[in-house]
């Protein structure tokens, strides 16, 4: 929603009153002057089988076909494979042009043998976080908001694949996950999960683990599935839904109007102490949706 003020909001750490020392509000407009929001879908065909990477390359071909072909904003098209990420799309604003060239071109959306079982989640898990670090870092020297939409229902999480889960274990999760919230905060870039399918009884599960881990021993695998991520970053968990095309439009709005905060954070004793981030709008109805939470180092 466009057209409030700095005096409309209020944002609190760890639940204290933070001052607000910058504001801007940014809608479709102002960026047509300017820089605007870049958009990357990513087909996660490691962790879908063929025929589920077939559909979603025809579901986002739907979307950048909707309007006539016109996008608000530039949009490109990635594929994570066990070989590595590869860009299919260069951004343009030509969403025709853009779905002839995904429609001709599958060539990068093939996916490898990769190990089964247990091996195989351990393997997809790590490949897709290393590459979610990856794309936030390499965005770093670039000024502007990017949103990073992830088509595919996710990596494994792997506590609930039986594994155990020893103190070194955590601790290296612990660090994998102040490491990318900084990234990605830093990046300025916000993760959107999209999905095809239905949704069933473990959809809202993740729920339970959006809350910011504060201390080693408290870290678990699911701390760092897809959809806990893009909540985090202030970013959409939508519900499977066989209407890709829609998911990935409800996701590109939030690039037509937001806002954007900074305050100065209180001194931290130790390193990576979490801080909650909560930004409250004195609208009736209103409700902001940001990042949760940062690690403050000394």
């Amino acid at each position: 929603m466009s057209g409030l003020a700095l005096k409309d909001f209020a944002l609190k750490d760890n639940n204290q009153p933070a001052k607000i020392i910058s504001f801007q509000a940014v809608d479709s407009t102002a960026q047509a002057s300017g820089s605007l929001t870049e958009v990357t879908v990513l087909i996660d065909a490691v962790n879908m089988g063929f025929q589920a990477v077939a559909r979603t390359r025809e579901g986002i071909s739907a979307f950048l076909r909707r309007n006539g072909g016109h996008l608000a904003q530039p949009v490109s098209v990635l594929a994570l494979t066990d070989g590595g990420m590869k860009i299919l799309l260069q951004p343009s604003l030509d969403g025709n042009a853009l779905a002839d060239q995904l429609d001709h071109d599958s060539e990068g959306l093939r996916s490898l043998t990769r190990s089964a079982g247990e091996n195989g989640a351990i393997e997809r898990y790590d490949l897709s976080l290393r590459w979610v670090d990856a794309l936030a870092k390499n965005e770093l020297p670039r000024a502007g908001r990017k949103l990073l939409i992830w088509a595919g229902p996710g990596w494994p999480q792997l506590d609930q694949q039986g594994l155990q889960i020893g103190e070194k274990a955590e601790q290296g999760m612990f660090k994998e996950i102040v490491t990318l919230s900084a990234s990605l905060r830093e990046a300025d870039m916000t993760l959107y999960s999209v999905s095809l399918g239905m949704p069933g009884l473990g959809t809202y599960l993740y729920k339970d683990f959006v809350k910011g881990v504060k201390t080693a021993d408290k870290a678990k695998p699911t701390n760092l599935s897809l959809k806990v991520i893009a909540t985090q970053t202030g970013g959409l968990a939508l519900p499977p839904d066989n209407d890709l095309a829609s998911q990935i439009a409800i996701c590109v709005q939030d690039a037509t109007a937001f806002y954007k905060l900074s305050f100065d954070p209180p001194k931290a004793d130790n390193a990576n102490e979490y801080h909650d981030l909560k930004v409250e709008i004195d609208t009736p109805g209103l409700t902001a949706r940001t990042r949760t939470g940062y690690y403050n180092q000394p």
